[in-house]
Parts: structure tokens; C-alpha cells; sequence
């Protein structure tokens, strides 16, 4: 075997130099990239939960309506739960996402000493005319409101001041 090939054998590789340059750009990249990558996932998660909140209470809605029967809805801000019962028991339960919570329940009332707002819904009745208001833990908010002329609720966003 020639001696010049065993010495290009022993020159092919990577150095570890240079597999310290790849991990340290990759590093940076990722450092710039994930900020932008939680805020995304955080707008989906919030986009999710008003999506949720607002299909639980039309179902609550519906639900009255369909069945004749009064539906009790309570909002709790302490477990950022809302809960769904009638005469037979609890009939819905959503528990919003890790990250989500529900920040307040509009108009804001005194009575709620237990940090649990209960909205009762009659069939035939217009609808109570609330709202919801979610937050996350980067500041952003949105409030879905039940429209008490139509009884369908509809998100707004919340401008940050």
C-alpha cells in the first residue's frame, strides 16, 4: 500500500473545531427563532381557547333551547374552568389549556366572593349579555361576549395600553 494514500485517509473527517462552529451557529439560530416560535404557539393556544369558549356556551345555548329546560353555566376564574349543568347534573365540563386563563367575567360583580360566576340560561329567554375575558402569559387578551340580541357569542380582541 502506497504511503500517500494512508495519509489522505487520515485527513478526511471534521475537526472538532469545526463541529464546535455548526453547534454554536445552530445555537444562535435557535436562541433568535424560539422567542417568535412561543409567541406563535401561545396566539394558537389563545385562538383555541376563545374558539372553545365560545362553541361551550352556544352549545349551552342550543342546548336549553333544544331540551326546554334551564341550563346553569358557572365560570370559574380561580380553576379558568366553565361548567355546564341542568336539572340532571352536570351535563359539559371545559377545562381551558395550560398558559390560558380566565382573567375576568365582564360586567365585573362584587357577589362573587367564591371566584365562581354563575349565569343561569331559560329557554325562550334572551340571553344574559356577558363576556369572557381570556389572558396569557404574555399579556394578550380576548373577551367573547354572548350577544344578548342574537344569543350568539362573537371574540373581540383586547388592545394592549
Amino acid at each position: 500500500m502506497p504511503i500517500s494514500s494512508v495519509g489522505n485517509n487520515a485527513r478526511r473527517g471534521v475537526t472538532l473545531i469545526e463541529m464546535l462552529v455548526v453547534v454554536t451557529i445552530i445555537g444562535i439560530m435557535l436562541a433568535v427563532v424560539s422567542p417568535s416560535l412561543t409567541a406563535g404557539l401561545d396566539a394558537i393556544r389563545m385562538t383555541s381557547a376563545s374558539s372553545s369558549v365560545a362553541a361551550f356556551l352556544n352549545a349551552a345555548i342550543n342546548r336549553s333551547e333544544r331540551r326546554q329546560v334551564a341550563i346553569e353555566v358557572a365560570i370559574s376564574l380561580k380553576e379558568s374552568k366553565l361548567t355546564m349543568y341542568s336539572e340532571t347534573g352536570v351535563q359539559g365540563e371545559l377545562k381551558l389549556p395550560d398558559g390560558i386563563l380566565i382573567d375576568a367575567v365582564l360586567p365585573r360583580t362584587d357577589e362573587d366572593s367564591d371566584g365562581v360566576r354563575r349565569l343561569i340560561l331559560m329557554p325562550g329567554a334572551s340571553v344574559p349579555g356577558i363576556g369572557i375575558q381570556l389572558a396569557n402569559r404574555r399579556g394578550g387578551r380576548r373577551i367573547i361576549r354572548l350577544d344578548p340580541m342574537t344569543g350568539f357569542p362573537r371574540t373581540e380582541m383586547v388592545q394592549v395600553q
